[in-house]
């Protein structure tokens, strides 16, 4: 058997510091390449101010926690407009890096906290890597976040355009969003196949420009946590007459809904009903809007003030995956009211899992997942009050649980994931590549090489 191929995975974050689909996913898939005969994963997961500590005085890219092949790229200096990275040392360091590994593909979930224009300098470090990329969401198309949410009404954007996102960000002329799209797109083009958990996402994505001979689809898939963790799921009591017990997982963010199940509560407990129970899992609320953050704080600090018996929400905090099995034994339902399309939804699959009917949003890859009135009951995205209604006849109809739980699908396997996967690393690249190596037959040579191609990475687009 020949040497193994090595694959980089490029990851938002690592899911042990910051906790998030896209992460998740990743790591999902590099758990998954550890065992495989044919693949040599390679984990470089960023990392930002939100853990200080981590940063070293002279450190660019570091080991993690003394594990073998996962390492911390310490991001700084990021341009969230052109989505680039300023600092001259941390893309030499990426690039030697990069020759250090030599991998034969380098697999991109994500360019934020990176610069997309690393992008193109991988491909010029190593031109004969296969590059390919993951969208978890759409943030090369929509400068708000990727969600595709107009900013000043809430709605829900289905295209993007010059004009449409000047009127989302009026400080930015058409022109700017004209000029933006030219810059990500010249530096995707080094990409040889775009992969998306959902179809819904690759139209999108069609539509704004790609290739759709480069786009595939490729399902998200996770380990069976059901079947693994630490705690015991406590015995399922099924002579219960009501299945009111509601949980939300994730982050505590604007595109989450969070302050939509708060809303829903305080509706429901102003007309008496009270016959039910919420529990909160998941942080990161630092990263909501000041506005959002301050409903949901306000409404924390209320609750506490209750008498126990009278308290229906509580927070948790954050969660590792291997509490998903502790955590999910005390709900009966998952809401997941997300305020934008989702890519995919990863927390759906998580409550099949655990035989857990999902109460979600009626928008994007939630609606074709989540099978209203079959597996699971939807509401009107953004509607404390449809919310609200959906949560007390969930509470209170007899046998619906029954009849909705009884119906789940299996949620894809981690399995079936990587070998998706692994049939996009073996296609044969389509690009032809024309920039130089920076290989060469010394260190001197190859330092020579890299110092020609680095000032062409440092142009700015916006210079």
């Amino acid at each position: 058997m020949t040497d193994k191929r090595t694959v980089l995975l490029v990851s938002l974050f690592h899911p042990e510091l910051v906790r998030g689909g896209a992460q998740q996913v990743c790591y999902e898939l590099f758990e998954g390449l550890r065992d495989d005969p044919e693949y040599r994963p390679v984990l470089l997961a960023s990392i930002d101010a939100t853990y200080p500590a981590l940063y070293k005085s002279g450190a660019r890219i570091t080991g993690f926690d003394e594990r073998p092949d996962e390492f911390l790229f310490l991001s700084r200096d990021y341009d969230h407009w052109w989505h680039r990275t300023s600092d001259p040392l941390l893309v030499e360091s990426y690039t030697e890096f990069l020759e250090h590994i030599r991998p034969d593909v380098v697999h991109f979930h994500h360019f934020l906290t990176y610069g997309v224009e690393l992008i193109s300098l991988t491909r010029r470090v190593l031109p004969e890597a296969r590059l390919v990329m993951t969208f978890h969401e759409f943030l090369a198309i929509c400068n708000a976040n990727g969600h595709m949410v107009r900013r000043f009404d809430n709605s829900l954007c289905r295209t993007a355009s010059q004009v449409r996102c000047h009127q989302c960000f009026p400080e930015r002329s058409p022109e700017d969003f004209f000029v933006r799209k030219l810059w990500l797109q010249s530096h995707l083009g080094a990409i040889d196949a775009f992969t998306c958990p959902s179809r819904f996402m690759l139209d999108h994505y069609a539509d704004w420009g790609l290739a759709r001979d480069k786009l595939f689809h490729v399902t998200n898939g996770q380990r069976d946590y059901a079947a693994t963790g630490d705690a015991a799921a406590p015995a399922r009591n099924d002579t219960r007459e009501t299945y009111n017990r509601f949980g939300f997982f994730g982050q505590i963010i604007d595109a989450k809904g969070v302050h939509i199940i708060l809303r829903a509560v305080a509706l429901l407990r102003a007309e008496g009903f009270t016959d039910f129970t919420v529990e909160i899992n998941g942080d990161n609320i630092n990263y909501a809007s000041p506005e959002v953050r301050a409903e949901i704080e306000e409404f924390i600090e209320a609750e506490k003030q209750r008498p126990p018996g009278e308290r229906l929400v509580s927070f948790n905090g954050s969660y590792a995956t291997r509490e998903l099995r502790s955590r999910m034994a005390r709900i009966d339902w998952c809401l997941v009211p997300s305020m934008w399309w989702e890519a995919f939804a990863l927390v759906i699959s998580e409550a099949w899992m655990f035989k857990k009917p999902v109460i979600c949003s009626n928008v994007g890859a939630m609606a074709d997942r989540v099978r209203d009135e079959k597996d699971g009951l939807q509401f009107e995205m953004g509607d404390p009050a449809g919310l609200a209604r959906t949560i007390k006849r969930a509470a209170s109809e007899p046998g619906l649980w029954q009849r909705l739980a009884g119906a789940l699908p299996t949620p894809p396997a981690r399995e079936v994931m990587v070998d998706g996967f692994r049939r996009i690393y073996r296609s044969k690249r389509a690009t032809e590549v024309t920039s130089p190596s920076i290989e060469g037959n010394s260190p001197a040579e190859r330092k020579r090489k890299r110092a020609a191609i680095l000032p062409q990475h440092a142009a700015s687009a916006g210079s």
